[in-house]
């Protein structure tokens, strides 16, 4: 089919707006980048964009040299794969049953799902309930209070409903279990959508900090995001004492500040290209069917 100059023009018009779109994403990502590279008298005299201006590699090296900092990323890599293979165990379990209309209370278990989706006990009781389990100081208190997330969970329970149901009679019939099925017919055929909540768990997770401001006071059990947080509420250093530093070798806050963000941000980062293309089928085909 021949397209047509007016088609042309709106074709490359929103090619366009997307690059500029997407360039002024990159633009924050590129100057904390910029920043965290260049010179220390590059950096206050305002001379960086989003590119480096006289390259140096001092503040990643002394990021690089704190014990915390690279403890804490460590400790945040255990915390959120831990967390994500709860999180997916638990969704599972729960998403898996109400998919079955034979299921006693079924709309019963889902009106208490999304009545959760809209309102909560609050900040304070849960904060007092994690106090008297005793988690607090505890990489469960980062874990257990969020170990499912009921969006997620409608989310898996639309697309398990979307898989024809002869294929789990078929199993029946041959003498396949619940549990059977559910492991060689249904999570196989749900690599999409099981990919693509995992990510949310892993993203949401290695962001999160506030449940770690409010219940970890033990610096070994820092996550990075709350690492960051503290960097980035700390005192700043004086102009006059700032000014001092640009002959000397150490970094300046805003070198470190950028070489911290940047340090935490990229791991995460690395792993959507792994996982892009099972994030967009499975977003699409749990959004859509059911």
């Amino acid at each position: 089919m021949k397209v047509s100059t007016a088609d042309k023009i709106m074709d490359a018009s929103i090619i366009v707006v997307i690059i500029v779109a997407s360039f002024l994403a990159l633009v924050p990502i590129l100057h904390l980048a910029s920043v965290s590279l260049s010179s220390n008298a590059a950096i206050l005299s305002n001379k960086v964009t989003v590119f480096p201006v006289e390259w140096s590699t001092i503040a990643y090296e002394t990021v690089l040299r704190d014990a915390k900092m690279v403890g804490s990323l460590f400790f945040t890599i255990v915390l959120v794969v831990l967390f994500t293979v709860i999180c997916m165990v638990m969704t599972i379990c729960a998403a898996y049953p109400l998919t079955k209309t034979r299921l006693k209370g079924r709309d019963v278990f889902l009106l208490m799902i999304v009545f959760t989706m809209f309102f909560s006990g609050g900040l304070i009781p849960e904060y007092l309930l994690v106090k008297t389990l005793k988690l607090t100081n505890s990489i469960w208190a980062l874990i257990l209070p969020g170990m499912i997330n009921a969006f997620y969970l409608i989310i898996l329970k639309t697309f398990f409903s979307s898989i024809p149901e002869e294929l789990e009679e078929s199993a029946r019939i041959d003498g396949s279990s619940h549990f059977g099925t559910l492991f060689r017919i249904v999570l196989p055929l749900s690599l999409p959508v099981l990919a693509t909540l995992s990510l949310f768990y892993a993203v949401g997770r290695w962001n999160g900090f506030m449940d770690a401001l409010f219940y970890i006071t033990d610096q070994d059990l820092y996550p990075i995001q709350l690492k960051l947080y503290q960097l980035v509420i700390s005192n700043q250093m004086s102009d006059a004492t700032a000014t001092e530093g640009v002959n000397s070798l150490a970094p300046i806050p805003e070198s470190l500040k950028a070489a911290s963000i940047m340090f935490a941000t990229i791991p995460i980062l690395v792993v959507y290209p792994w996982l892009q293309r099972y994030f967009i089928s499975g977003m699409m085909i749990g959004a859509v069917k059911g």
